[in-house]
């Protein structure tokens, strides 16, 4: 175990399942937790707050400036994943509405941005251990990880389960529309220039189409017995 304990990284595409997976080997394991696109969607929700445009100078500034001071905290939510704190101010449901999910896809390619988040993202790495959530986590944040995932879905598996989420809030929502949007933020990601949406050369890949949260569950936890660390 290094000064910082062991790491364990869960990079992959929006809806794959990552998060919920996260929490849960966290709650498992007693480790903390570093939800990066939390950070993302912060960075994304203080720009709409202040009408900042990713396309000006000014503004990328402003928000670089906020990206590398964010206080944020993630606190266990009674088995319910994780409650997101920016000062003292929850803002767990305000960062998961669609607008901020789409401004969050357009700072996330900024170049400025991701390097202001880098040593933010590093610091919560702690012992025991840390299990870091997001898209770069095993290629560029934790490269030296002892052991990194790389958790996917199919689009079409990833629209659905967002359609049955919002659905089941009560929103309205187009199966379609969603699709294409992921479609489309896939594409983003995956060819931006800063940390591109990639698997780790070294990640095991767990595909969770058509598997349940379980099922997938034990896939990872197999993966960490393998360590020795469920016994620590």
């Amino acid at each position: 175990m290094s000064e910082q304990g062991h790491v364990i990284t869960l990079d992959g595409p929006g809806g794959a399942g990552k998060g919920t997976l996260a929490s849960a080997l966290a709650d498992r394991l007693g480790w903390s937790l570093l939800d990066s696109g939390a950070l993302y969607r912060l960075v994304a929700l203080t720009a709409l707050r202040n009408r900042w445009d990713p396309n000006t100078t000014a503004d990328r500034t402003s928000a670089e400036q906020k990206a590398a001071a964010l206080d944020i905290r993630f606190l266990p939510d009674r088995g319910q994943g994780r409650r997101v704190l920016l000062g003292t101010e929850d803002v767990t449901d305000a960062i998961r509405s669609q607008n901020v999910s789409d401004a969050a896809s357009k700072w996330a390619v900024q170049p400025a941005i991701r390097q202001a988040l880098l040593a933010r993202q590093r610091e919560f790495a702690r012992p025991p251990g840390l299990i870091a959530d997001g898209r770069d986590m095993g290629t560029v944040i934790f490269p030296e990880a002892e052991l990194k995932l790389y958790i996917t879905a199919s689009a079409e598996e990833r629209a659905r389960r967002r359609f049955e989420q919002l659905s089941a809030l009560g929103v309205t929502a187009n199966l379609d529309r969603i699709y294409r949007e992921i479609v489309e933020r896939d594409a983003r990601d995956a060819s931006r220039e800063a940390a591109p949406l990639k698997p780790a050369v070294d990640a095991h890949i767990i595909d969770t189409t058509g598997d349940n949260v379980a099922t997938s569950s034990q896939k990872i936890c197999d993966l960490v017995a393998a360590k020795g660390w469920l016994a620590e």
